[in-house]
């Protein structure tokens, strides 16, 4: 196929959905405009939806949305909860919430300010989901150093790359692994001027994108070899449900745990990140309920991105779990 025959099907392409969707112009009517069977229109309208032409958004109603979002406010003191409908495909979901964050940096980013970048699949497919947004002079700084095992999609450094290019702003990378072996070679790369200079900077945002990690076997932490299964086993076994951006693992009070995995991640502390005006949580799977309920509990996270199921059982789990504890410590 020549170039100007594949451009010529990706216009007819392009004014057949625009017709159906748009404008609302019937298979049947379309069949006969051009002169094709309503099969064949059909075919051509999946495929329009697969090229990514179509992009069909369904959103929960804004009455049930502002309902739980209140409920969330006066439960975690929260400021803002996103949330999409609910997927059965991992990636949709994963998608369909990034692209609640990726709106709502659209509508708040302006020049001048500093979003300090966490790691993760969720974290990196806000930068995959902003369209069309303008200019703006924002600076995206690494707030966790990076990981060979992480790939280029998950490493804080890649994600800032990716949204600096979308929004014409700049990007910052921490030069420094995320994990170290203990906490002493911990204080001591912190410490080093480089890596001082970029966390002094993240620790100036006035936004963070954050991801909220579940401890299982399966998760990113063993898939990149940072922790053994035996480790998370260990850690699950402690009281240990989750962690935040991978710097601060937590028990489902929002407290500190007490496990042997903590300590030793090169990035913003929880207290850091408390004193950070915005810091949005992104969570898409529905295996990270509880760790989201750890993280809301923390009183760090300001802005929540996730999903129906996963507000709905967040609540359930706030309820279950709900008696006189103690206040969360740094």
């Amino acid at each position: 196929m020549t170039t100007d025959s594949r451009d010529a099907e990706r216009h007819l392409l392009t004014e057949i959905a625009a017709l159906y969707f748009l404008e609302q112009v019937t298979q049947e009517e379309l069949a006969k405009r051009f002169a094709m069977s309503r099969a064949k229109i059909g075919r051509l309208l999946k495929r329009a939806r697969e090229e990514g032409i179509v992009e069909i958004t369904v959103r929960p109603h804004p009455s049930a949305v502002s309902e739980m979002e209140e409920e969330f406010r006066q439960r975690f003191g929260l400021s803002r909860l996103l949330i999409s409908t609910d997927h059965r495909d991992p990636d949709t979901q994963r998608s369909a919430v990034a692209s609640l964050v990726a709106a709502y940096l659209n509508r708040v980013l302006d020049d001048g300010m500093i979003v300090a970048v966490g790691m993760g699949r969720n974290v990196g497919a806000v930068a995959d989901n902003i369209t069309s947004p303008a200019p703006r002079a924002v600076t995206f700084v690494s707030a966790i150093g990076g990981s060979m095992r992480a790939g280029g999609y998950m490493n804080p450094d890649h994600i800032c790359r990716r949204l600096a290019a979308r929004f014409g702003g700049e990007s910052e990378t921490l030069y420094a692994p995320a994990l170290v072996a203990n906490p002493e070679l911990k204080a001591a790369l912190i410490g080093q001027d480089t890596v001082k200079h970029t966390l002094d900077r993240a620790r100036r945002a006035d936004l963070a994108l954050i991801g909220v990690g579940d401890v299982s076997e399966d998760s990113n932490m063993v898939r990149m070899g940072w922790f053994s299964p035996s480790e998370v086993a260990e850690a699950r076994l402690s009281g240990t449900i989750g962690d935040m951006m991978g710097y601060d693992f937590i028990d489902i009070e929002g407290r500190p745990s007490n496990t042997a995995m903590q300590g030793r991640i090169i990035g913003l502390t929880m207290a850091e990140l408390r004193r950070i005006p915005d810091v949005i949580a992104i969570a898409s799977e529905t295996t990270k309920a509880a760790g989201i309920l750890g993280a809301l509990r923390t009183g760090t996270i300001n802005t929540l991105a996730t999903s129906t199921s996963n507000a709905h059982t967040v609540r359930s789990l706030d309820d279950a779990t709900r008696g006189h504890r103690s206040p969360p410590l740094d």
